[in-house]
Formats: structure tokens, sequence, C-alpha cells
């Protein structure tokens, strides 16, 4: 059974840092393209970033390049999010997700097909 556990968020202040983490288990971590996304209050979703565990390939949205880092352990498959210098537009529900890119090409995709509970970022002063 796939499951996707994120943990790690809470309320920091804009300029502040988090790191978000995502327990997988019931897959092939290494072999596999995951991937953040997130949810902000009446929006849809947005992807963060992608990653591939086993080059580490990793690709970023424009809104948080430089700010958020994606970093996977595959020996604990564990998948992290940094973020620094957070703003008041982070915040949001960020989920793990399985899938994201195509792996063949290393092409960004919009399909995923299991993401976890999520962990809710609130950035406010």
């Amino acid at each position: 059974e796939v499951q996707l556990v994120e943990s790690g968020g809470g309320l920091v202040q804009p300029g502040g840092s988090l790191r978000l983490s995502c327990a997988a288990s019931g897959f092939t971590f290494i072999s596999t393209a995951m991937s953040w996304i997130r949810q902000a209050p009446g929006k849809g979703i947005e992807w963060v970033g992608s990653t591939y565990p086993y080059n580490s390939n990793t690709y970023y949205a424009d809104s948080v390049k430089g700010r958020f880092t994606i970093s996977p352990d595959n020996a604990n498959n564990m998948l992290y999010l940094e973020m620094h210098n957070l703003k008041s537009e982070d915040t949001a529900v960020y989920l793990c997700a399985k899938g994201g890119l195509d792996i063949a090409t290393m092409g960004r995709t919009n399909k995923y097909d299991y993401w976890g509970q999520g962990t809710r970022v609130t950035v406010s002063s």
C-alpha cells in the first residue's frame, strides 16, 4: 500500500524558514518521480517542484526557485522541502505527491497517482 505522510508545517513569520518532511512507503522510492504541490486557501493546486531520486534531477516553480530546496533521502525513503525567505503567498497546504515527472524525458507532467494528507504552512506576522 502506497503511503505518503507529510509533517513539519506550522506558523512562521515572513522571511522565516521551515522544513517539511514526507515519509514514503509502499513503492520503490529511488526510481519514482516525487513532487511537492500546494493548495492555497480558495485556490487550485500549484506545482512547487519535482525530483527524480535516482539522479537527483530537481525542478522548481519560478515562484519558489532560489528559496525552496527539494531533497530526497533514498536510504530512508524520505522527501524534504526546505523553505527559506517565506512570504505570505506561500501560505498553503503542502502535499507530497508521487509523480509529476516523465522519468524518460525528465519533462514535467501534471500526473500524480498518490498524495498525502498535506501539512499546513501559514506565513503571517
